[in-house]
């Protein structure tokens, strides 16, 4: 017969603290001993230890009194309250084709795998804030495939994919590092790891039972975990932040009584109305009422807390279960059972207080243990023997980590845990650049980053290498590379320089360089998206760039007549001596002269001739003739000037015009045509288009004007 074998369980709760101790022979667990203590003070709140000091003390004193029965005890099996709960479900896939019959081995393998996803699932997960802050704390598979046949095992089967999902579930991890802190002050070390749904669904649900749709709530005294099962497995997990306590702070805020006092009050409640229950309030003044009385006043808060269990079981299932199980010291709590019920809408008769009478490979449990509250703490002591998990300690760039040993654990796994993405052991080649150059997309890569090194126990390893407890890690990121900086120089061909002559002066004509659209010299550093263009010059446009005559032209700036007005002058160019535009085509050795703008004229600033008249066409004697019809003044900074005079650059030219109406005397006068010459015997005959006319007679643009002189003997035109 094998030597039984000590098995240690703890159930550190929000209200108290329940160690059981079994020994195992074979399957079979032998319960040798259980304790059971309350905190001293509310070291607990909604399953988190607050004070790790306090529940330490109640734990030894547990540890204790367990060691006086059975002897020392070193290793503790525990699990958390779903406080701050988070759930995943995950898959993994193996290929089994060239493998014998697959063993357990192989489904544990598989199911650490699933686990391993999940991890990473939450590493690179954005609903939650610090994915890396979350340990996982158990996991319930969902099913096991082989070759797309779903299968209740994998052990036996030969196939070709092997294939399950499971239901992971994170916790905090400062709930765990303070549950573990506390275990580690009374010289235990957690073997086991689990959460209390989990425990608790081992006991009052087995696999046979998982193909129902059926909730488990256990209610404690600071949180209300719940499972969900169907379709035979376990499907989904909860955690409500309300549980016994509330009841109890209902009972202190209504009777004005210490905690502690309503905490005892609630639990004498019973169903009997005239129950009497004594009590002293906080004033010193004694009351009794009836458990009916005490009852009718939490009912509200009984009500809500009934909702909101049902809230939580709505949200993970989609609809009412056909049944809910109440396990743990709140499910006592009077009305819960019908209250959750209801709010359900679920027949009274589907809700109900279940109690450990018996479990599968615990053949004997004590009758002080068939209550409600020991659902959990019998459930943790039966995980104590599986696989579930536990992990080791290691220290990861000397900052002590806890990673959950889900078997042959690698540097990887704990680079997950400690936050350090693998990717980051390389470091990344530095971004590259796409450039155009002359219309073709070019990439320059940048380069290559340097590997980071990894160390285990001062030892060189790779991400690969499996991890002990105890290991010391020190991981040194790669570092990245750096990107490309070159210069226009380092990527293009260019021309070979050839020789002009500006002005009786030779140049140097190197190649035409331009980036963005902008002048850039050979050195000019590029950037990203650059566009480059290179290319001989062959325009003078291109040649006068490059030697800085591009400034062929002058712009001058008036105010005339109180308006500001711009006047454009240009150089006029030649090569070898012939006149030329700016777009004129340049070879090696051409001699270009460039005639420089000159100061322009009044009139060809204001647009007009240069006497600054405007004239009217007519005809005298048969000959066309131009005649004056409108005058102009011209004042610079004050100062008369005439049209042919300069106009500085940034001058004050006042303008003035003066209209005339042409007559027969003002005809006369452009066709230098002088009546005070003729003879005093002779005789002037004006005709305007035909028809005799006066001296003061209007004419208009087209008239046809004749001047005939006659004397005595002859008739002169």
């Amino acid at each position: 017969m094998d030597t039984p074998q000590h098995l240690f369980a703890l159930d550190i709760g929000t209200r108290s603290v329940v160690g059981l101790v079994g020994e195992q022979d074979g399957q079979i667990i032998r319960i040798v001993g259980y304790e059971r203590q309350e905190h001293h003070t509310r070291a607990m709140l909604d399953g988190q230890i607050h004070d790790v000091v306090e529940v330490a003390k109640v734990i030894q004193d547990v540890k204790r009194r367990l060691e006086e029965q059975v002897g020392p005890l070193g290793q503790v099996s525990v699990a958390a309250a779903g406080r701050a709960l988070c759930t995943i479900k995950s898959s993994a896939e193996i290929d089994t084709f060239n493998n014998n019959i697959l063993t357990v081995q192989d489904e544990t393998s598989l199911e650490l795998a699933a686990i391993q996803n999940a991890q990473r699932q939450l590493a690179t997960s954005d609903s939650i804030p610090n994915p890396t802050d979350y340990y996982c704390v158990g996991y319930s598979v969902i099913s096991f495939s082989l070759d797309g046949l779903n299968l209740k095992r994998l052990v036996g089967q030969r196939g070709k994919v092997a294939n399950a999902e499971i239901i992971a579930t994170f916790l905090p991890r400062q709930v765990i590092d303070s549950l573990e802190s506390a275990v580690h002050s009374v010289d235990l070390e957690i073997a086991t790891l689990t959460l209390e749904p989990i425990a608790a669904i081992h006991v009052l649900i087995p696999p046979t039972m998982r193909h129902l749709n059926l909730a488990l709530v256990d209610i404690g005294a600071g949180t209300s975990d719940v499972a969900l099962t169907k379709s035979g497995s376990v499907v989904a997990y909860g955690m409500v932040p309300c549980a016994g306590d509330e009841i109890t702070e209902a009972i202190s805020q209504k009777y004005l009584l210490d905690f502690n006092v309503a905490e005892q009050i609630k639990r004498k409640l019973t169903d009997d109305p005239e129950n009497k229950i004594p009590f002293v309030d906080v004033l010193g003044l004694s009351h009794e009422l009836t458990s009916s009385e005490i009852i009718s006043s939490i009912e509200t808060t009984v009500n809500d807390l009934a909702q909101a269990i049902a809230k939580e079981i709505l949200t993970l299932n989609t609809a009412p279960p056909q049944a809910v199980l109440l396990v743990g010291g709140g499910s006592l709590t009077p009305l819960l059972p019908k209250a959750v019920a209801h709010a359900l809408e679920l027949d009274e008769m589907r809700v109900a207080i279940r109690r450990p009478e018996s479990i599968e490979d615990i053949p004997i449990i004590p009758d002080e243990l068939k209550a409600p509250d020991f659902v959990t703490p019998l459930g943790i002591l039966k995980l104590s023997t599986s696989r579930h998990l536990n992990f080791i300690s290691i220290t990861l760039n000397n900052t002590p980590l806890k990673v959950f040993n889900l078997g042959h654990l690698s540097v990887a796994d704990a680079l997950l845990a400690g936050g350090i993405n693998v990717r980051e052991l390389k470091g990344h080649p530095g971004l590259g650049l796409t450039l155009t150059l002359n219309g073709t997309t070019t990439f320059v890569p940048g380069k290559h980053g340097e590997m980071g090194s990894i160390t285990i126990n001062g030892k060189q390893a790779s991400y690969e290498a499996e991890i002990h407890d105890q290991d010391e890690l020190i991981v040194k990121k790669g570092i990245d590379g750096q990107s490309p900086t070159p210069k226009v120089q380092d990527l293009i061909t260019l021309p070979k320089p050839w020789t002009v002559t500006i002005n009786n002066k030779p140049y140097s004509i190197h190649p035409l360089i331009r980036v963005n659209g902008k002048h850039a010299l050979p050195e000019t550093p590029l950037v990203d998206r650059d566009e480059i263009v290179c290319h001989k010059a062959q325009t003078l446009d291109e040649i006068l760039q490059l030697t800085n005559y591009d400034d062929g032209q002058k712009e001058y700036s008036y105010t005339i007549n109180g308006s500001l007005r711009s006047y454009l002058v240009e150089a006029k160019y030649q090569i070898n001596h012939r006149r030329v535009e700016r777009t004129a085509t340049v070879a090696p050795l051409d001699e270009i002269e460039i005639e420089y703008p000159v100061v322009p004229k009044l009139y060809q600033v204001l647009g007009l001739t240069t006497d600054c008249s405007e004239y009217m066409t007519v005809t005298f004697n048969n000959k066309p003739c131009q005649v004056p019809v409108q005058s102009w003044h011209i004042a610079v900074n004050g100062e008369t000037k005439r049209p042919e005079d300069e106009a500085p650059d940034g001058s004050l030219i006042h303008c003035t015009t003066t209209q005339i109406q042409p007559m027969l005397s003002h005809v006369m006068l452009a066709a230098n045509f002088t009546p005070l010459a003729t003879s005093g015997a002779s005789k002037i005959e004006v005709l305007l288009n035909g028809v005799a006319a006066e001296y003061t007679s209007l004419v208009k643009s087209g008239d046809q004007i004749a001047v005939t002189i006659k004397t005595h003997t002859e008739t002169r035109e």
